[in-house]
């Protein structure tokens, strides 16, 4: 990995990393932002992930292999200029597994932050437009904290995902997708909001496996 970095460091610079980092303007996802998963491309309206926009996955719990789901994608950003942040994770990355799979862990760094501050410091990285993705896993997120998330992604030109507990899918949620895993009897993803299409009526089925 690149660099573990702790909150202080952005709260010190209130910036992230813009001065290693190419503009926004010049660097911008290329409009297809497909998942890896070629089941899953197919039932999403834009082929993909929603482009610079937040995507929330809805978990039973930790570690039933929703690293491994976007995998595929964090591969194809870290052959990129701009970094992929993590923005405390319940883990540390596995990082042999990481590289098995096509990450460049140069690409790949972790900011540490307590509980409260998960949100902002998300929402910092997501501005910053020196990131390529961001991945957060945020205990409390209401309804304003997601759209501010959501309004960042798009101003930075970032891809952002937000890891929370299934319990949240009663909440009504700005992210442009939304998808719970499944993991018993077997792993599949249920397609709960998606912008721009209908959402479909059968779960996708994936072979996903528990990768920190």
């Amino acid at each position: 990995m690149s660099a573990v970095v702790a909150l202080s460091t952005l709260l010190d610079a209130q910036q992230v990393w813009r001065g290693r980092a190419m503009p926004a303007a010049l660097e911008r996802p290329a409009g297809e932002q497909p998942t890896g998963w070629a089941a899953l491309d197919a039932v999403l309206p834009s082929g993909g992930w929603p482009e610079a926009s937040l995507s929330e996955i809805l978990l039973p719990l930790d570690g039933v292999g929703e690293l491994q789901l976007v995998l595929p994608t964090l591969a194809r950003l870290s052959r990129g200029t701009r970094p992929v942040m993590l923005v405390a994770p319940p883990y540390a990355p596995c990082v042999a597994g990481w590289r098995q799979h096509g990450v460049d862990m140069r690409r790949v760094e972790i900011v540490t932050a307590a509980a409260r501050e998960v949100l902002w410091a998300t929402e910092q990285c997501l501005r910053s437009g020196s990131c390529a993705a961001v991945l957060a896993w945020p205990q409390q997120a209401d309804d304003r904290a997601l759209r501010r998330l959501q309004v960042a992604a798009d101003s930075g030109r970032a891809l952002a995902f937000a890891f929370r507990d299934r319990r949240h899918l009663a909440n009504a949620s700005p992210a442009a997708l939304r998808l719970e895993l499944e993991a018993t009897p077997r792993t599949q993803v249920w397609v709960r909001k998606c912008r721009g299409g209908a959402v479909p009526a059968q779960p996708v089925p994936l072979a996903l496996a528990a990768l920190h």
